[in-house]
C-alpha cells in the first residue's frame, strides 16, 4: 500500500497520457499533444538545472536543434540507420553541453544567463549560414520516418504512445535524480554555494552533471521532433523558443517535476485553443500569462497544490 501512495503519481500520469488520445476529435489535435510531450520533456530537464540548481539557461532551444540536426544530417545525408542517427543526436547535444558547462557554470546570475543566450545564438547563425549541410534557412528536408526493430511509426497515434513513454520514462528518471544524494546536493547549491561547498559538495561535478542531463532531455526531444515532422528548420531552434520554455518553467512551478509538465503542456496547447478568437488571440495568451503569475505565483503546480490543501482543511471542518 506504501509503494502504491508513494508511486501514485506516476500511476495516475500514466494513465492520464495513455487516456489523453481518447478524448481528441481527430488527429490534429494529436499532434498537438506530441508537441506537448516533446515540450514536457525539455522542460523537464531545464526545471532540474533552473529550479533545483539554481543555473539559469536561455540556450536550452539550441541542445534541441543540435539534436534534430544531426539526426537528420546521419540518417538522410549520411545513410545511417535512424537508431544510431538518434544516439548522435543525443550524444552530441550531451558533449556540447559538457564543454559549454566548463566555462560557463564558472558564471552566476545573469551572467551565466547572457553566456548561454550568446550560445544559443551562436548555434541559430551556424544553423542559417551553414547552407550545404543545414538546408539554411529554407530548412533540411527528407528526414525519414521513425522506424525501430522493423516497425515504422506511420500513425500519430503510434508516434503519440512513443512519445509518451519516453516522457514518462524521462519523468520516472527525475524523480529518482531529485530524491537521491545527487538531488540533495543540487538543491544544496542552489541555497547557497558556499554553504555546500563547505559541507564538502562537489559544486563543479553537480552543475556539470545537471546542465549535461538537461541537455540529454533536450537533445532526445530534437530526435524525435526531427523524425515526427520529417523536417527541421532554423526558426524552430531559435531565441524565442528558449524564451518559451524558460516561460514554461516559471508558469508550471519552480522546483516541481509536474509544474514542468503542466506549464509545457498549458502553454503547446493554448495557443490552439484561442485560434477561435483570431484578431484578440495574442492579448487574451497575455492576459492569461499575466492572470496566473498574479494569482499563481508558486506556478500552476504551487497553486493546484494550496487549492487541494485548502479543499483538504474544508473537508476537515466540515
Amino acid at each position: 500500500m506504501g509503494l502504491f501512495r508513494k508511486n501514485f503519481g506516476l500511476l495516475a500520469f500514466a494513465a492520464a497520457l495513455g487516456l489523453a488520445p481518447l478524448a481528441l476529435p481527430n488527429d490534429y489535435y494529436i499532434n498537438v499533444l506530441i508537441l506537448c510531450c516533446f515540450n514536457a520533456l525539455i522542460v523537464m530537464g531545464l526545471n532540474l538545472l533552473m529550479g533545483y540548481a539554481g543555473q539559469v539557461s536561455l540556450g536550452h532551444a539550441a541542445f534541441f536543434g543540435l539534436a534534430a540536426y544531426t539526426t537528420a544530417i546521419s540518417t538522410a545525408t549520411l545513410g545511417l540507420p535512424i537508431p544510431v542517427g538518434m544516439l548522435a543526436g543525443v550524444a552530441v547535444s550531451a558533449a556540447v553541453a559538457w564543454l559549454l558547462a566548463v566555462p560557463t557554470l564558472k558564471l552566476h546570475g545573469n551572467y551565466l544567463a547572457m553566456a548561454t543566450l550568446g550560445f544559443g545564438i551562436i548555434v541559430s547563425i551556424v544553423f542559417n549560414e551553414a547552407v550545404g549541410l543545414t538546408g539554411g534557412p529554407s530548412g533540411f528536408v527528407g528526414i525519414p520516418r521513425l522506424k525501430i526493430a522493423g516497425f515504422t511509426f506511420t500513425s500519430d497515434k503510434a508516434y503519440y504512445f512513443l512519445s509518451a513513454a519516453v516522457l514518462w520514462v524521462a519523468t520516472l528518471v527525475s524523480r529518482r535524480v531529485i530524491g537521491s544524494r545527487t538531488g540533495r546536493a543540487l538543491r544544496a547549491i542552489h541555497v547557497s554555494e558556499s554553504a555546500a561547498q563547505a559541507m564538502g559538495i562537489d559544486i563543479a561535478r553537480h552543475k556539470r552533471f545537471v546542465f549535461v542531463l538537461s541537455a540529454v532531455y533536450a537533445g532526445v526531444a530534437g530526435t524525435l521532433y526531427a523524425h515526427h515532422l520529417t523536417f527541421v528548420a532554423p526558426s524552430s531552434f531559435g531565441f524565442h523558443f528558449s524564451v518559451q520554455l524558460l516561460t514554461m518553467v516559471v508558469l508550471g512551478g519552480m522546483a516541481s517535476i509536474w509544474g514542468a509538465v503542466a506549464g509545457a503542456f498549458f502553454l503547446t496547447s493554448l495557443p490552439e485553443f484561442l485560434r477561435m478568437f483570431e484578431e484578440v488571440d495574442i492579448l487574451i495568451y497575455g492576459g492569461l500569462l499575466i492572470a496566473c503569475m498574479m494569482f499563481m505565483p508558486s506556478g500552476l503546480a504551487g497553486g493546484a497544490q494550496a487549492i487541494a490543501r485548502k479543499l483538504k482543511a474544508g473537508v476537515r471542518r466540515g
